[in-house]
């Protein structure tokens, strides 16, 4: 615990929250009209769209209603968390794209002054979550990485992609990493046997190696069997493809995506890794 209150262990989440939403701020704070409109990875949303949904998430954990919606959700919507998110993307279709910037600017500073106050009690408590019930800490993670690729999302838009290396991109890659067993596993549905090794290379570069056992897949230390499957890729096409925002084909056909051994697993591994929701 601090000195003026708030959690010195979850400080880490707050910060990177922080250093994610300014850099969105900053990447449009001096851009024309025109720039909001442009469309971004996300189906159906502009750049506004996409600055409407994180303030409106916000406004959310501030205790703040839900807007009304009228008339058929657009194909893009599929469950009630997009219902949430489209009900305020159409709140401000109408807005222009800086007053959108300016409530995002004082939603998310109201947000982080809330979180610095939060003592670790608060922080570890068990509620809900997108992912369903757990602890507020793994929920706030979760923003980080919801942020943090809509932050790429908007720099796509802008024709703009850059290396942003930080906070936010570790915990990206840390949870689309921990999720792996999952995606081979249970998505992927790989066999009894199955050995596969992600070779990640770039700043974040690592090796994980998973492995099908008694029926569930796990991270493995080592194995002296030859994996059936190897796949090599940049951590910049991983976390595109776990966060669906390029198709199976794109990440397989590039040029620095590397496949040994099975091919139809590779297929099946890279069509189950787009896991976000």
């Amino acid at each position: 615990m601090s000195e003026n209150g708030g959690s010195m262990g979850y400080e880490w989440i707050v910060d990177a929250l922080d250093q994610t939403w300014s850099s969105i701020d900053r990447t449009l704070r001096s851009r024309e009209p025109v720039a909001y409109d442009l469309r971004t990875p996300c189906p159906g949303w502009s750049v506004r769209d996409v600055l409407s949904h994180l303030v409106g998430f916000e406004l959310m954990l501030q205790g703040n209603p839900v807007p009304p919606h009228e008339g058929p959700w657009p194909s893009h919507v599929k469950n009630p968390i997009g219902e949430f998110n489209e009900s305020f993307v159409d709140a401000y279709r109408d807005l222009p794209g800086v007053e959108v910037l300016d409530l995002f600017r004082e939603t998310t500073r109201v947000s982080l002054e809330r979180l610095r106050a939060l003592g670790d009690e608060e922080w570890e408590k068990v509620g809900w979550s997108p992912e369903g019930e757990r602890p507020y800490h793994r929920f706030q993670e979760t923003r980080v990485l919801d942020s943090w690729i809509h932050l790429q999302d908007i720099r796509d838009a802008l024709l703009e992609p850059t290396d942003d290396h930080g906070p936010g991109e570790e915990i990206v890659v840390n949870r689309f990493e921990a999720a792996l067993p999952y995606v081979l596993g249970k998505k992927a549905q790989a066999p009894e046997g199955t050995i596969v090794r992600i070779n990640l290379s770039g700043r974040l570069a690592r090796s994980v190696l998973l492995g099908v056992h008694d029926g569930r897949a796990k991270a493995l230390e080592t194995s002296a069997d030859v994996p059936t499957l190897e796949l090599t890729t940049p951590v910049a096409l991983f976390w595109r493809r776990a966060a669906g925002r390029i198709s199976a084909d794109a990440f397989l056909n590039a040029s620095a995506t590397d496949v040994r051994g099975d091919e139809d697993l590779a297929r099946s591994f890279v069509e189950a890794l787009a896991i976000m929701i």
